[in-house]
């Protein structure tokens, strides 16, 4: 506390920055809380497959929420969608390829020889094989060099 009695009546300096940044308390009653679970319900329910205006919709219905808050929740998943992509995109080949692995044997297993036959081809061709029907189909290659063999 100040001495100074001018400093009792002065209220402290609020700029947008220290609004943004101050954090709320944690608990299920926060704001900040209550969204981030709404959005992470959008997040999930995305993978049924509808399209995107279906989702948001049904999301605005079920939240009980306006439709433009809803575009901003499907703006944030979105976002989080990008940033998964960007974190996977190095390791979804080699995850790829254990799939098509794990796939192949199980379709030897269960007698799927035809399964197993295109999954093979399909891994073929990922690490630069050339099966024998493409290398037959493709043009050959001539090469005519000619050769000037004339007196000057």
């Amino acid at each position: 506390m100040s001495d100074n009695p001018e400093a009792i009546n002065e209220a402290p300096e609020v700029t947008a920055e220290t609004v943004e940044n101050k954090q709320r308390p944690y608990g299920k009653r926060n704001p900040n809380a209550v969204i981030e679970e709404r959005r992470k319900r959008l997040y999930k329910r995305q993978l049924t497959g509808l399209p995107v205006r279906q989702l948001v919709l049904d999301h605005a219905d079920r939240e009980g929420i306006g439709e433009v808050t809803a575009w901003r929740d499907w703006d944030e998943v979105k976002r989080w969608n990008e940033e998964d992509w960007s974190k996977d995109r190095e390791s979804i080949v080699s995850r790829l390829q254990a799939m098509r692995m794990r796939a192949i044997d199980a379709a030897i297993r269960k007698g799927q020889i035809g399964s197993a036959q295109l999954l093979m081809r399909d891994l073929g061709a990922v690490v630069g094989e050339v099966a024998p029907e493409a290398a037959a189909a493709a043009a050959p290659r001539l090469e005519i060099t000619v050769e000037d063999r004339r007196q000057p």
